[in-house]
């Protein structure tokens, strides 16, 4: 059993009873005579007064997270229970360091909200604080141990029932990409009745991800996709080469809000925080490690950092002393009265002899001045995935998680587009595999070994986003696998017979002619209809359609916005992205074939139909309006064209 401490929203407390004791325990030295400096005052100099103010500061956050998140996670030991947690979420007013506060948490937790453009499906970019919310509870599970990495996830506000599992993936993706796996979607309000839907919500906010979604029986797809993709990525352990430490200026979000570290392509890293530089990280064989299992290259320093406690500054001599490498600028002071600046001199003197370049020290090196970028270069470390696109618009993201006997990455098309491609990862020694998430297929690719590396072509997806699994051995230097070439068959037209879900306001049954978006039609209750509609039609199959060596698929064109297809009354599955294709080899057989396709869109348009002026009956409830008379509808149905396809080999 667990419990969520959601983002921290109480602002910045900065007082308690016995604030001069805790103060005077954890600093040092007694706070009284400092305390004008609270009011703007100067005591003795503005610099000292400035260190008075991290002190306290520092202290505040001290006693936030011993005596609420460390303390709540010994309350729920005793209860044999863990905790979930989040600390101030993209950058909510918060004294306190993330990872501080997430070290003891059984699950570290963060949180992601959608971008409000719902009615586009290309990758809009999550914003920045919320991949740096990601990044820190991910580096949190990878060096204090957890691993599981979850977030409130999908977070809206705003085009509200307006989100089809097509457009939720990018966010899904970019979750995933910034170190994620464990999904916790926000919301799934309980739903006691059924005579009202969609029902309850926690007002304007959603997901509205509940049992009277329109696509609710359709949702097994979409949830084996994100199920099979946290599966995946909470296997082993996560591979990077970088350690960041960001100092102890502000926390991450604060930090890197608006723009994350400037870290080279191809490279991974971890956030680093004050309390696991010290407590946790040691050297072996020239590595920096941690007890968890990880191991890193390199240890960058942010360019705040320059302000460097002495406990921080200590330990990295050891690190360094033990065969760390570290990079960054030099260290000017120590932010804290309670710290020896003589010592502090005497050590950063000691490891920046040279205040731009490579210092020796004991088993280790400083790379004085260097960014992270110069470091690697330096050091001569080869990328960990690299890949050659269509153009300078091809755009990947990669996780890489190794296993004692397998190594895993998860690699994501950004582009709402196809892309063919030429991937390039770092192993040796084992045979690549396709292993798709949406799909839940595993597929055989062709692969060029080089030195410490292979080469896999790739073929995207719109919007893709597959695993690479390297796991059995092998000597051969190559594979080629034939190339598979696709052939139309034919393409499936009008009339189609259209039965429409009961209850909702629509007529039983229309005939088309041609496939057009529900919101064309001329009557009210097919134009803000909100369901499934099944369009049915005898189609043809001819003999010389089947071969003992190709597989025949449906391709649904574009539709908004799931459907399932049954070929003779079988199921042949339910398609959610782009391109909505189906293999209907096992149920088709030549001759005549009864074709059914149930499509579900949103409940926009009939939420919006039933705010219309002239309505008489309403069909849907909600707690609160959420969309005007005049507000656009959203394109509806089976839009087309649907083709008969053959898959095989060139």
């Amino acid at each position: 059993q667990f419990i969520i401490t959601d983002s921290w929203e109480a602002g910045v407390q900065n007082w308690t009873d016995n604030m001069p004791d805790e103060f005077k325990k954890l600093r040092g030295y007694d706070m009284l005579p400092w305390m004008p400096v609270i009011t703007g005052q100067i005591v003795e100099s503005a610099e000292a007064s400035e260190k008075f103010l991290w002190d306290f500061r520092k202290t505040i956050s001290d006693l936030t997270t011993i005596n609420h998140y460390d303390q709540l996670t010994t309350i729920l030991q005793k209860r044999d229970m863990g905790r979930y947690t989040e600390s101030h979420e993209g950058g909510r007013a918060f004294i306190g360091d993330g990872m501080e506060v997430k070290r003891k948490a059984d699950i570290p937790m963060s949180a992601t909200w959608t971008p409000r453009e719902a009615d586009r499906v290309e990758d809009v970019d999550v914003a920045t604080r919320y991949k740096a919310d990601v990044l820190e509870s991910a580096s949190v599970a990878h060096i204090y141990g957890q691993n599981l990495v979850a977030a409130e996830s999908m977070t809206a506000r705003g085009n509200s029932f307006a989100y089809s599992p097509e457009r939720l993936k990018p966010t899904a993706d970019m979750e995933l990409a910034m170190g994620l796996n464990l999904f916790v979607i926000h919301t799934s309000v309980h739903q006691p009745v059924d005579d009202k839907k969609p029902g309850l919500g926690l007002g304007p906010y959603g997901q509205w991800f509940t049992r009277h979604e329109t696509w609710a029986e359709q949702a097994e797809s979409w949830i084996k996709y994100l199920a099979r993709s946290s599966f995946m990525l909470q296997q082993g352990k996560f591979v990077a080469d970088i350690l960041y430490y960001y100092g102890e200026d502000s926390n991450i979000t604060a930090l890197f809000g608006n723009k994350l570290p400037e870290i080279p392509e191809g490279f991974r890293y971890d956030f680093l925080n004050s309390d696991a530089l010290i407590n946790i990280l040691s050297v072996k064989a020239g590595k920096i490690i941690t007890p968890s299992g990880m191991n890193y290259m390199l240890l960058a320093l942010d360019p705040n950092s320059i302000h460097m406690p002495l406990p921080v500054l200590r330990k990295l001599r050891s690190l360094v002393q033990d065969g760390a490498v570290v990079s960054g600028p030099k260290p000017i002071r120590s932010p804290s009265l309670s710290d020896d600046q003589e010592e502090f001199n005497t050590i950063v003197n000691e490891l920046w002899a040279n205040q731009k370049g490579e210092n020796i020290v004991g088993k280790g090196k400083i790379l004085a001045g260097m960014t992270p970028d110069e470091a690697i270069k330096t050091l001569k470390i080869s990328p960990d995935f690299t890949y050659t696109g269509t153009d300078e618009k091809t755009t990947l993201l990669f996780v890489h998680r190794k296993m004692a006997d397998a190594d895993i990455y998860w690699v994501k098309n950004r582009n709402n587009r196809w892309e063919k491609l030429q991937a390039t990862f770092r192993i040796s020694g084992r045979q690549p595999e396709i292993w798709h998430p949406v799909y839940g297929k595993i597929y055989p690719v062709s692969y060029t070994m080089g030195k410490g590396e292979i080469n896999v072509p790739l073929n995207m997806e719109p919007n893709d986003a597959l695993f690479v699994v390297f796991r059995k051995k092998t000597n051969a230097k190559s594979v080629s696998l034939p190339e598979m070439t696709e052939k139309n068959l034919t393409t499936i037209r009008g009339p189609w017979e259209l039965t429409l879900q009961p209850d909702l306001g629509a007529p039983e049954k229309i005939a088309l002619d041609d496939l057009s978006s529900w919101t064309d039609n001329n009557d009210p209750g097919v134009k803000y209809f909100s369901g499934t509609g099944t369009y049915t039609r005898i189609i043809k199959a001819e003999e010389n359609w089947f071969n003992t060596d190709n597989r025949i698929r449906i391709d649904l064109g574009n539709l908004k916005d799931l459907a399932e297809v049954l070929v003779n009354g079988k199921s042949s599955g339910i398609v959610w992205k782009t391109p909505f294709r189906l293999d209907i080899t096992d149920n088709l057989k030549p001759g005549d074939n009864t074709l059914e396709i149930k499509v579900t869109n949103l409940w926009v348009n009939r939420l919006i139909g039933d705010v219309q002026p002239d309505v008489k009956v309403k069909y849907t409830y909600t707690t609160i309006p959420f969309y005007q008379a005049d507000a656009p509808l959203l394109p509806s149905g089976l839009l087309g064209p649907v083709q008969i396809l053959s898959l095989s080999e060139k």
